[in-house]
């Protein structure tokens, strides 16, 4: 089951994302990492031609979005290189 907060909620009406493609990346990316920095699970994929990633919190069944953003490549692969992100 997912839980959007409503500063989940802003950030997606703010950036102009679909609350629907973002729910199908949740639920179906195989993408996925953890974050060593903040200790939270990571889901990346794609929003339309925007690569997106979506930190989140699982807890009982039940996962939280807590932001989304638009990321690069670069970035991701550059924070697997550092070891911020690591392979779940």
């Amino acid at each position: 089951m997912l839980v959007w907060t409503d500063y989940v909620l802003y950030r997606v009406s703010l950036r102009g994302f679909d609350l629907a493609k973002l729910e199908d990346i949740v639920k179906y990316s195989i993408e996925r990492y953890h974050d060593n920095e903040t200790g939270r699970a990571v889901v990346v994929g794609h929003h339309d031609n925007e690569l997106v990633i979506l930190p989140y919190e699982e807890d009982k069944g039940t996962i939280t979005p807590i932001t989304v953003h638009i990321t690069t490549r670069q970035q991701i692969n550059m924070r697997l290189k550092t070891g911020r992100f690591s392979n779940e």
